[in-house]
Parts: structure tokens; sequence; C-alpha cells
């Protein structure tokens, strides 16, 4: 149990979860979880914060075969600028490890944004809240439970 399963299973929402064995070697957390799961990379995403010029935290979540537009996420938000959060301030805020952070189940409900292309998927997957756990969900039940928004906020790398 993580604090983002719990937050599915208060809700009731029906999910999966997919263990895989991390490796600290790793160079991508989301890559490692697609390739040892056997999965598409565009149907993985990752869970990024960055930080408004007013230093407000956004929560950003893309295929981990892509990047952040930070362009794009401010205009998404309604802010001049962004930037990639400290990495200390995005484990403060959420409760979780870098690399193992969820958009579920954060310490601070934060602004959340989801990349539009989660909705060509009918299931998507996002970390469960550690390293080598993931939680497969239907994109829309990420978006409710989280309080996100979808928007064209990544690019191919």
């Amino acid at each position: 149990m993580t604090p983002a399963t719990k937050v599915l299973d208060k809700a009731k929402v029906g999910y999966q979860l997919h263990r895989y064995e991390h490796d600290p070697q790793a160079e991508s957390y989301g890559g490692e979880a697609a390739d040892k799961l056997g999965l598409d990379p565009q149907q993985v995403f990752k869970t990024l914060l960055a930080s408004t010029d007013t230093g407000e935290l956004l929560v950003a979540v893309v295929p981990v075969n892509g990047v952040l537009d930070l362009k794009l996420l401010a205009k998404a938000a309604g802010a001049k600028k962004t930037a990639m959060a400290d990495p200390a301030a995005a484990q403060r805020s959420t409760g979780y490890l870098l690399g193992g952070i969820s958009p579920l189940g954060q310490k601070k409900r934060l602004r959340t944004f989801i990349d539009a292309s989660a909705n060509d998927w009918p299931r998507v997957f996002v970390s469960g809240g550690r390293r080598g756990l993931e939680i497969e969900l239907q994109p829309q039940d990420l978006a409710s439970q989280t309080g996100a928004s979808f928007a064209a906020i990544g690019r191919a790398s």
C-alpha cells in the first residue's frame, strides 16, 4: 500500500498494480518501467514537477519517451513561465522520492496537467508511489482523482 493506492481504494477506482525489480543504475525510471513490463513507452507516463514564475508548483504527467514542454505547460497553467522544480521541493511537496513520484496521493494537492495523448489509450501507467511499482488505470480516473486537466504539454524527445 502506498498513498497512491490508498486514494484509489478509498474512491473505489478500478486499477491494476504492476511490480518489477528496479535497477538503481537505470537511466530513466519511466523507461525502465516500460522496458521491464513490456509496454509501449507512449502508454507509460512520468510525473514531473515544475514551478511557475510566481513560485506555484505544478504537476505534469507526460509519456516517458517524451519531454515536458515548459512553454506549453505555462500556457496551460496561465503562467508567464515555468521551470523544472527543485528536486528537494518536489520530494517535500509530494511526499515521494524522485523516481517514485506518483501523481496520486501527494501530500499537497497541486494543480495537475496530464498530456492529452493519455486519451489515446484505454488505460495508462503511472508510478505507484515507489520505484518498481506502476499503477494501470483509465486516463479519466487518473484525471478525476488528481483534479487534473488534459493539455498538450509533452513533445517527442
